[in-house]
């Protein structure tokens, strides 16, 4: 039963797509960075083994001490995984390689689909104010996905604007369904941002015509180009919105914030 006298938590977005290289961890990134910017207080929480969320906000692997996989595996306190970023109003909970044994290690959990679930509503998150969390997924439908969209609200979903989008997306879509019929009966789509889109190629629009008439409302009319910035922030470790402020990257993630925002209620 939950708790009365306890303030509302966060809302939890999991960022997933089955399918690499869609920009997945470059949205969890520049939102989080971008909802920053605007005043709230975000929780990044890395669940992919390769650790690129951590690496992209300035955490090296040397220095990560606890991170995710202590929290599903070894069930430490959320409040001795989070830590702060170079990003001001963004924390994270970082990622190693580790945690790509913890489908076996969480195989014979009875509760294994809701250990990130239990952790995220550990009464100690409460002391953070944590407006969201977003969760960095790994590029797979694994046991950590499962895991990510039990405990989420909602799912956001980057589609790169190539041929085969659509398709990878169908997979993702059944995975929300039996997860909602499932685990969580609340879990909705977010909506889905278009990634890697190039105005002046023709598959590019055709994949963006085609996802709005079949998915409709639930894409974002903010979509993110191909853009250089983009693509050389994380290799500074830092988002694009702090690598170059006036790129064509960190607009668009500003106005996918904006959106994002306006889709949930949020004035600010």
């Amino acid at each position: 039963m939950s708790d009365p006298t306890r303030p509302p938590g966060p809302r939890i977005v999991a960022v997933a797509n089955q399918k690499g290289g869609v920009g997945k961890t470059t949205t969890a990134i520049n939102l989080a960075a971008a909802l920053a910017e605007r005043g709230h207080s975000v929780l990044l929480v890395d669940l992919d083994p390769q650790g690129n969320a951590s690496t992209g906000l300035g955490s090296e692997p040397s220095q990560r001490g606890k991170t995710t996989y202590d929290l599903l595996i070894e069930d430490a306190p959320l409040a001795d995984i989070i830590r702060t970023t170079q990003v001001d109003g963004v924390w994270l909970c970082p990622s190693t390689t580790d945690l790509s044994s913890a489908d076996i290690e969480l195989f014979s959990n009875e509760k294994r689909s809701f250990l990130l679930h239990d952790a995220l509503r550990q009464p100690a998150i409460d002391s953070f104010a944590f407006d969201f969390v977003l969760i960095d997924c790994p590029p797979s439908l694994s046991l950590l996905t499962v895991n990510a969209m039990v405990a989420a609200h909602s799912v956001l979903v980057p589609l790169q604007a190539e041929f085969y989008a659509l398709e990878g997306l169908s997979q993702l879509m059944l995975t929300i369904r039996q997860v909602r019929q499932s685990a969580n009966k609340d879990l909705r789509i977010e909506g889905v941002v278009l990634t890697m889109y190039d105005a002046r190629n023709n598959l590019s629009q055709q994949v963006e015509a085609d996802a709005r008439a079949n998915l409709g409302n639930l894409v974002y009319q903010t979509v993110v180009p191909r853009n250089v910035r983009l693509s050389e922030a994380p290799s500074f470790s830092v988002p694009v919105l702090a690598y170059d402020t006036m790129s064509k990257g960190s607009a668009a993630y500003r106005a996918i914030a904006r959106e994002f925002l306006a889709r949930n209620g949020i004035t600010g």
